[in-house]
This record gives C-alpha cells, structure tokens and sequence, in this order.
C-alpha cells in the first residue's frame, strides 16, 4: 500500500475525489453530461452557443479547475463581455467562491490556447479534497455562465 504522501497515493485521492464531485455534478441540473475521463473529470455547459466544457484536472502536482472550449468566437465572447463591464475575472470567481462559503484568498486566471487548441480559462485549486473541488467547479460554472454566450438560452 502507498504511503499517504506517495505520489501515488495523491493521485489515487485526487481519483476518489472526483468520482464524488461527479455524483454531485450530476445531481445538481447545472452542467449536461459529466464524465471522468483519466484523471480528469468533464462535466459538459448545460446550453453553450458552441461546445465547451467546465474541468478538473490535476497538473504539476496541482489541481486546476477550467472551462474549454475549441471554439474561438464562444471564448471572443466571454472576453467581450469582460472588456465591457470592466470585471476582473478572478474577482467573479472570487465572489462566486464567497457565495459557496469559500472565504480564501484572491484568484488567478489564465486564458490561453492549450496544445489541444482548446481556448482555456483555467484557475489553480488550493486543495484537492472533495469540498474544495466542488466549490471550485460550481464557482467556475455560476461565473461563466453569465459571460458571452456560455449560457445561450439566457
């Protein structure tokens, strides 16, 4: 059996964790499909104007949570959106985090185009239990939502 501080028994929490987060990502009607896939679990936007998907993954020894997307216009949309009302999109998240009862400290976010040439907007999670990932992914979803055409049904 691994010890508690082997890499491979990080990797086999972070595994549990998300197995649970799954449950409650399905339970909760906000995302479509929500899948694991490796270590990664990919829960779908409920009603995007084009595809993308809210992550948890695991990097470098971090947890990360994102949302992707391969279409160009659908993250254009979300900027736009930004660039208008002026907000910072790591002090959404942190609202949205505050709403979720999460009171730590300001968050980052990075916007790029990963290798898979997915339009990524990705966020480093504190801590790789259940609750924090959770917190997190709800947070990211509550966040996008409202932003360019993430939620095209609005």
């Amino acid at each position: 059996m691994p010890s508690p501080t082997s890499p491979q028994h990080a990797g086999h929490a972070f595994a549990q964790s998300l197995e649970r987060v799954r449950l409650q990502a399905a339970a909760a009607g906000v995302f479509g499909a929500v899948e694991i896939e490796g270590a990664r679990l990919s829960a779908a936007a409920k009603a995007p104007a084009a595809p993308a998907w809210y992550r948890l993954s695991s990097a470098d020894g971090k947890a990360w949570v994102s949302l992707v997307t391969p279409d160009r216009w659908l993250s254009h949309s979300v900027e736009a959106d930004l660039l208008h009302t002026g907000d910072s999109l790591g002090d959404l998240i942190r609202e949205e985090l505050s709403e979720l009862g999460d009171e730590g400290p300001a968050v980052a976010c990075e916007h790029f185009r990963d290798e898979d040439r997915l339009f990524t907007f990705r966020t480093p999670v504190p801590a790789s239990d259940e609750g924090t990932l959770w917190r997190y992914l709800r947070a990211y979803e509550e966040c996008f939502r409202r932003l360019g055409d993430i939620d095209a049904a609005e």
